[in-house]
């Protein structure tokens, strides 16, 4: 019946997109890019699709989109939603096992019901990575810690979108805390490294095919996050998003920096006080949220880490806090306010700002839940785990 229910939803989930008329534009940049790679051309300089949208990730993710240029347009689109709706099963098996519930039943039932949740429906509508690489984050945290291709999902996560970076920060910081107190850091410094030597590898990888393309993002583009968008837009629930509507001016400057600062700090150690307690899901979590509040922009697809976000909540008896979550991320509030053409998002007041903020509410809220739950004395495990 679960697996059904699944089917089910997922054949409604793909008509209704049809019916939507879904552009998968984003998609179609990835195709841009892969062409462009084939062709020799200025990877940064590219502008597709009718939007003029430019290249954003590093040149490794370019790399990867060539073979995108060998399907139409039709088989792309087909093969990308399909694609992802197997990605978003594998992303809810593996945040499952993450809070330590390994029940296949409730699989197909989670991912029933997270398949129109709005990030994961924006996601698919756009033809985006975001379940790709978050699964490949989960994965490697779910290896066997002597595993040796521990941290190779993360260094290529990080390769293609740098975001997911702050697990390698997580992993190390944990390392070095219980290297400090117990005199050995064991597995989470090794996977750190492997992480980064992953990340490194991909990199110099892409260097080798892409020089221009590379020295040209790795000096310049990697500090332009203007070219992404407005940090305004109503889509980026990252803090600098939050700052820049609050505040209704276009860059919120120094006091972006120092919020990034305190909520970095703060996630990172809550990262870390629960990942030395046994606590990985706490862990996993809180610090994916942090990558997505620091990052500056984050847009409102980029939140598929409300899934495992939602089940652990829910699995540990905060089922209140879970079902208020739900509820945000399901409620597409974000596009009840005015956005668009103009800049409206300038001159939100009262209950847009607050509509306007949902998704990076919910994740300061989360991370205030976890340090909360995780005061008080507890057991360190970074021994015993070793």
């Amino acid at each position: 019946m679960a697996l059904g229910a699944c089917l089910f939803s997922f054949t409604a989930f793909w008509i209704a997109q049809r019916f939507a008329h879904v552009s998968m534009v984003d998609l179609m940049v990835y195709r841009a890019e892969g062409a462009t790679v084939r062709a020799g051309g200025d990877l940064y300089a590219l502008r597709a699709t009718a939007a003029h949208l430019p290249t954003t990730y590093p040149p490794f993710a370019a790399l990867l989109f060539t073979p995108l240029t060998l399907l139409g347009t039709a088989a792309i689109r087909t093969l990308a939603t399909a694609g992802n709706l197997v990605l978003l099963v594998v992303f809810v098996r593996l945040s499952l096992r993450l809070v330590g519930h390994t029940r296949v039943e409730t699989v197909w039932w989670a991912a029933a019901a997270a398949v129109w949740c709005e990030p994961v429906w924006t996601t698919l509508r756009y033809g985006q990575i975001n379940l790709l690489l978050a699964v490949l984050v989960l994965w490697d945290l779910s290896r066997r810690r002597a595993d040796r291709w521990a941290g190779l999902g993360i260094g290529l996560a990080t390769a293609v979108k740098l975001t997911p970076g702050l697990f390698v920060v997580f992993l190390l910081a944990a390392g070095v805390t219980s290297r400090v107190r117990h005199g050995r850091a064991g597995h989470r410094l090794r996977h750190a490294c492997g992480a980064a030597a992953a990340f490194t590898g991909a990199t110099v990888l892409a260097a080798a095919v892409l020089p221009y393309d590379s020295w040209r993002y790795w000096t310049v583009m990697v500090f332009r996050a203007g070219r992404v968008g407005h940090a305004e837009e109503t889509a980026n629930q990252a803090l600098r998003g939050l700052l820049a509507r609050f505040l209704h001016i276009p860059e919120p400057g120094a006091l972006w920096v120092a919020a990034v600062a305190l909520v970095t700090v703060g996630g990172l150690a809550v990262a870390v006080v629960a990942e030395l307690r046994g606590q990985r899901s706490w862990a996993v979590i809180a610090c994916a949220v942090t990558a997505l509040l620091v990052s500056p922009v984050s847009w409102s697809h980029h939140w598929v880490w409300c899934v495992p976000l939602v089940l652990l909540l829910g699995t540990r008896g905060h089922r209140a806090a879970a079902l208020g979550t739900l509820m945000v991320f399901c409620s597409y509030a974000l596009w009840w306010v005015p956005h668009g053409l103009g800049r409206p998002e300038l001159h939100q007041s009262g209950a847009e700002l607050t509509l306007s903020a949902l998704y990076g509410g919910a994740g300061l809220l989360f991370l205030v839940l976890a340090g909360t739950s995780l005061r008080g004395p507890g057991r360190t495990q970074a021994v015993t785990n070793e």
